[in-house]
């Protein structure tokens, strides 16, 4: 694939991510590799093998793709549902701590379709699925959820206009092949890499790159990648806490074929009894997120050690509204801390403090604190 077509597909598939989509679409495109002896790719350096990754050209492909984790979290539903407060959206956005938690917890499974600037991410429920259709052409995605009967046709900016304002955010990336990019074009001093044993995911021999922070501010042991020996995609990732022998998070492929999919797998015609919902998605602003009244997440500090936090523009007290079943519920999963109280797990530490903001990274406690309380 040409710089420009996969700079092009890349900003399609960002806008998805960012404008809503649930973040399994995100999380759920990438799988443990399983240790294989007969594996025997010829031995690459990490140098080399970076630069394999980096020029792959797959364009297309179509796959099934299985992601797990297991940080030991509760069911939290109860919790955030009672911290949404009102319909107003002054209270604490409860729809912000769910999709924190979605993003590191559960198992999902999913159909992932790719063809040049189209996609379909095909997400399998217990009662129904939800698809995701993207039409790079006409700069459209369509969400669509089959259990509430609903589709949401949502129109991108055009690449005229993109190349007119800010960028959209980069780390909203929903396929494994697009997150390495992103990962390796974080690489600093911060970050030792190397290249661990050949193995097998979906039936195909791949190299294990490994990512080890050399910063003590992190949760976060190894990212391990799996690169396709034959064409350098990735397909397959985990994520081990620091400390940990065995993954907190792994997702990936289960099956892969990179031949270009049924171009009858990208098209979507609402059908009758689906209630339908246009939007345009607005322009990015100069940091990157959609021009909304809505204030804009804030990322302290970088690499490893970055925080984001989703203000709350009421500043409402973030437990006001919680009864004292609830309020056992939060004593029991949080800690109290400086200000506010601590959601802690493996990877992800998440803060909600006294006046409603919510901060998250995979960085300790303590760093969630001090970034709260000085915004650094």
């Amino acid at each position: 694939m040409s710089p420009a077509r996969r700079a092009s597909r890349r900003r399609v598939l960002t806008w998805t991510a960012a404008i809503g989509v649930p973040a399994v679409v995100g999380a759920a495109i990438l799988v443990p590799m399983a240790a294989s002896g007969a594996v025997d790719l010829p031995d690459k350096t990490p140098a080399e093998l970076i630069a394999f990754a980096a020029a792959s050209e797959v364009d297309a492909l179509s796959g099934t793709v299985e992601q797990t984790s297991d940080l030991g979290l509760p069911d939290l539903g109860a919790l955030t549902g009672a911290m949404g407060g009102s319909d107003s959206g002054d209270a604490p956005a409860a729809a912000d701590i769910d999709d924190l938690i979605s993003l590191v917890t559960g198992s999902h499974t999913a159909k992932v379709y790719l063809d040049g600037e189209n996609a379909r991410v095909q997400i399998l429920d217990r009662l129904g699925e939800r698809n995701v259709y993207v039409d790079g052409d006409a700069n459209e995605v369509w969400y669509v959820d089959s259990e509430t009967q609903t589709a949401t046709q949502l129109t991108l900016p055009s690449d005229a206009e993109l190349e007119q304002s800010a960028p959209p955010a980069p780390d909203a990336v929903p396929t494994p092949d697009q997150m390495l990019d992103e990962a390796l074009a974080g690489l600093d001093e911060s970050t030792e890499v190397t290249v661990g044993s050949d193995a097998s995911v979906a039936g195909r021999d791949v190299y294990e790159l490994i990512l080890t922070p050399r910063s003590d501010d992190t949760l976060v042991g190894q990212v391990r990648f799996a690169i396709d020996g034959e064409n350098g995609t990735a397909l397959a990732a985990s994520v081990t806490a620091r400390g940990a022998s065995e993954p907190a998070f792994q997702t990936g492929f289960t099956q892969v074929d990179f031949a270009a999919p049924d171009p009858a797998v990208f098209a979507f015609t609402p059908g009758d009894g689906i209630t339908v919902t246009q939007q345009d998605v607005p322009l990015p602003t100069e940091h990157g997120s959609a021009q909304t009244d809505a204030a804009a997440p804030v990322v302290f500090g970088e690499g490893w050690s970055a925080v984001i936090e989703m203000p709350n523009s009421s500043q409402a007290d973030a437990f006001a509204g919680l009864d004292a079943e609830q309020l056992a519920l939060l004593d029991s999963v949080t800690t109290a801390v400086d200000g506010g109280r601590v959601l802690q797990t493996a990877l992800v530490s998440v803060l909600i403090t006294d006046d409603g903001r919510v901060l998250a990274g995979a960085v300790p406690a303590e760093r969630l604190v001090e970034a709260a309380q000085s915004g650094r």
